[in-house]
């Protein structure tokens, strides 16, 4: 009887520490949206699209069940990396230079010195690395706990665990992160929120500011490769979290993740 206790309570354990997080705990109103289909189907993309209305609380979503999946988060994390690097004083400010280290990478924009500002643009990978060497393992773990960052898996690799290591996030995880972080109720200084606010800046028109980040799961090696673009736009009335993800089956498919989230944006009159 013992033994069947102490079983049961793992199992519970172990369902609620892997259970996925529910598209209802963004909101209880959400609407399937189908007519979305059509732009993934015309570039040949498997993937979700999740749109969250903050001033009026509603989500529209296609895809529903690939919205709780998680997946590894890639440079979509550089957006908490760049809040608790800040907020550890890991780093400065955006404007503090990390020095290049002169080993010359795939991408020319990296080969270069850079500072939170010119590193989210370009996704600098080594720039974030030596960030989470310079942050830690214990205050990571801290933060990535207290933010309720996906599962929170920071496993044994500090400068890699976002890329190619054990954390997954779901879309549903994304957009509710990102309406923490847009509510201030994060734990950081409102002067670090806001710069890494500002540093998400994408476009901006008279109507709207679009702000947003790519990610790229490239290093997996037994998981299908995942592109994400994870974002939110604010309008003179309203403002939108949205978070797409897809499967990439070739580079070819990669600027599919913000094409797909414009036109979705455009088709909603969120954007134009």
């Amino acid at each position: 009887m013992k033994i069947k206790l102490i079983f049961l309570l793992i199992l519970f354990i172990t369902n609620f520490c892997f259970a996925q997080t529910s598209i209802k705990e963004i909101s209880p109103k959400f609407f399937v949206k189908n007519e979305w289909k059509k732009y993934f189907e015309n570039v040949n993309v498997d993937g979700t699209f999740l749109l969250y209305n903050s001033t009026k609380d509603s989500t529209n979503v296609y895809n529903l069940e690939r919205t709780e999946k998680q997946f590894l988060p890639a440079s979509t994390f550089k957006i908490p990396n760049s809040l608790i690097s800040l907020e550890t004083k890991a780093i400065k400010d955006e404007n503090e230079i990390i020095k290049w280290d002169g080993e010359k990478r795939f991408i020319d924009n990296w080969n270069q010195d850079h500072n939170l500002k010119t590193a989210i643009k370009y996704s600098v990978v080594w720039f974030y690395q030596e960030l989470a060497r310079r942050v830690g393992f214990e205050k990571m773990q801290k933060f990535l706990n207290e933010i309720n960052y996906g599962n929170k898996r920071l496993g044994d690799k500090i400068d890699t665990f976002w890329l190619e290591g054990e954390i997954r996030i779901s879309a549903v995880e994304q957009i509710l992160f990102l309406n923490k972080f847009l509510k201030n109720d994060l734990p950081f200084s409102k002067q670090n929120m806001e710069i890494v606010k500002n540093i998400m800046l994408v476009d901006s028109t008279d109507s709207y500011k679009l702000y947003a980040k790519t990610g790229w799961s490239a290093r997996v090696k037994n998981d299908k490769q995942i592109g994400w673009y994870v974002g939110f736009v604010e309008t003179k009335n309203d403002t939108w979290i949205f978070a797409i993800n897809i499967d990439i089956n070739s580079e070819n498919d990669l600027p599919h993740r913000i094409n797909i989230c414009r036109e979705i944006l455009k088709s909603e009159r969120i954007i134009n």
